[in-house]
């Protein structure tokens, strides 16, 4: 296999995983190069933001700003299958209720919903939809779209470094298992281009230096997360990857909006 289709079947691998787009006909499905396609899930957040902001501004036309909002938060959630929320949903499930390791583990493994995954998925999407809100009437319309593809981008970033920094937490196989396996350095270093990259054209378009100062701000909720993860269960779990992506996204729009107001 050459280099370049190598690395479209990584890309097309990670696209089929974390969204529910389809991927070419040619592309054959391995659970070993999970792993490897971890370099694009901030290139996934590309497309993600892209279209969500797309949504954004076409239904902001033809309706009214709130609506619009909505619109994309929705779309973005059917993108990916809620493939990240569903994992925040467990998490608060599996650390509001569990006292143990094994109780987490075990809870965050239900696929009923309880209590704290219900509360916390509406306290979460309605602090989105505000802090879009407050955004939408900050940006223009490439602001916009540039702010969504920065924000899911890095903030998809944010759980490669948390597969360097602890290891597996569940023995038994899960769909996010493959993932779990450490790849090679250069794919950190991949992630992090495409993850960062963004954040250039966003600082011309908000004409706001300081927005780089979200990297040292999100990779310090990713610590504190991962620290808090280790501490519990020893390790993460694809639902613990996936709150650290709600997490760090919504800590991207807040930190936009405390600049626009202090800056």
């Amino acid at each position: 296999m050459s280099h370049i289709r190598q690395q479209l079947t990584l890309f097309f691998t990670a696209l089929q995983f974390y969204t529910r787009l389809p991927a070419p006909t040619w592309v054959a499905y391995r659970p070993e190069y999970l792993s490897l396609a971890t370099a694009y899930l901030p290139f996934v957040g590309w497309i993600v933001g892209a279209v969500a902001g797309a949504a954004w501004l076409l239904t902001d036309y033809l309706t009214n700003p709130s609506i619009a909002i909505l619109c994309s938060m929705i779309i973005s959630i059917l993108l990916t299958g809620a493939f990240h929320e569903d994992g925040f949903a467990d998490t608060c499930d599996g650390f509001g209720g569990g006292w143990t390791r094994d109780k987490i583990l075990e809870i965050m493994k239900d696929s009923r919903v309880g209590t704290y995954a219900s509360v916390g998925l509406i306290l979460i999407l309605g602090l989105k939809f505000a802090l879009l809100q407050s955004i939408g009437a900050h940006a223009s319309q490439f602001g916009i779209i540039a702010t969504l593809v920065s924000a899911h981008a890095l903030s998809r970033l944010m759980p490669v470094f948390v597969i360097y920094m602890l290891p597996y937490s569940r023995d038994t196989d899960s769909k996010a298992k493959p993932v779990a396996e450490k790849p090679p350095f250069s794919v950190l270093i991949a992630a992090i281009i495409f993850g960062v990259l963004p954040l250039f054209p966003l600082a011309v378009l908000l004409a706001q230096p300081l927005i780089f100062a979200v990297i040292p701000i999100l990779g310090l909720i990713t610590t504190m997360l991962a620290r808090y993860f280790g501490k519990w269960i020893g390790g993460y779990t694809g639902d613990c990857l996936g709150a650290i992506q709600q997490v760090c996204e919504i800590a991207f729009y807040f930190l936009l909006v405390v600049l626009w107001k202090f800056v």
